[in-house]
């Protein structure tokens, strides 16, 4: 059963779909956070949570500030402090409601909040599990793999620019999150990007191609790395993909050498998307597999 929900975080309502398995224990339902990655929408998060909901596990899937259905402005502003905050918030949300247990929550993270689930598994202990799917885990070394090297001075001179516009009271300068065009300053560069994005994004009515520059500056900056050691003793799965250019592979395996038992590893093939389309069916068993193991074992 599916049902819509909203919460607050920082004073902004967050809206999304809070999902119930068919019979709850009288102690109540373990559940899972969940929310999308760099400007996505909880609609493609949803397949996920219906395979958990499927095997007993309850769901709180919502839209980060500034996307989809959730209120926060500027609109399309990718801040990785807001979002986390709206996953520790999610956590407090879900512990108030009847019929779950508050003692068994889990959070799930895809891509740029697969880097989230990590910082708030090693600082927020109420977390009982953590699944990591294709996530970013280095904001700088990706941005500079990512971002051709020509265009990184372009980039730097236009966030520059906008913060002297924004102070000067101006809205914030909004570019594409992806193009087919090699020469256009975009967030994501890559055709394998704009392709995905472009088959899945209008269909849903509240995506858009587009996120504030200033999401560019925060990705770059942002260092998740500096807390995978510290997810122990939390259970971690990380879901990887073998060949991911957007979130490196290398970089994340890296990052999974780091990280402390108890771990577990799911090397899925294909690049960033595979999860999403020809391996979902293992990315989300795997997840399942997992989750169901910590939770309800």
């Amino acid at each position: 059963m599916r049902v819509d929900t909203e919460f607050l975080s920082n004073g902004v309502t967050l809206r999304g779909w809070l999902y119930r398995p068919e019979t709850t224990p009288a102690t109540g339902a373990p559940l899972v956070v969940m929310t999308h990655g760099f400007a996505g929408v909880k609609e493609w998060v949803a397949p996920f949570a219906e395979v958990l909901a499927a095997a007993g596990l309850a769901c709180l899937v919502y839209d980060h500030p500034g996307f989809g259905t959730s209120d926060g402005a500027p609109r399309y502003e990718v801040n990785p402090q807001a979002q986390i905050d709206g996953y520790r918030d999610a956590i407090t949300f879900a512990q108030t409601l009847d019929g779950i247990d508050p003692d068994r929550i889990a959070v799930w993270g895809t891509s740029y909040a697969g880097a989230h689930v990590l910082v708030v598994a090693a600082t927020d202990r109420r977390v009982r599990a953590v699944v990591s799917q294709v996530p970013l885990t280095d904001g700088w070394t990706t941005f500079s793999r990512l971002v051709p090297p020509t265009m990184i001075p372009m980039l730097h001179e236009a966030i520059a620019a906008d913060r002297l516009a924004v102070a000067a009271g101006k809205p914030h300068q909004t570019i594409k999150a992806a193009s087919d065009d090699p020469t256009e300053m975009v967030a994501m560069p890559g055709l394998e990007v704009y392709q995905w994005l472009m088959d899945n994004g209008p269909r849903v009515a509240t995506w858009r191609n587009e996120v504030t520059l200033s999401s560019v500056d925060k990705f770059q900056s942002y260092a998740p790395e500096a807390f995978v050691r510290r997810v122990s003793p939390t259970p971690l799965l990380m879901i990887v993909a073998d060949q991911d250019t957007l979130t490196p592979t290398d970089i994340a395996l890296a990052r999974y050498q780091e990280a402390l038992e108890p771990k577990q590893l799911e090397l899925v093939p294909g690049g960033h998307f595979s999860v999403y389309g020809e391996q979902f069916d293992r990315a989300a068993g795997a997840a399942r597999a997992f989750l169901t193991g910590r939770l309800l074992g």
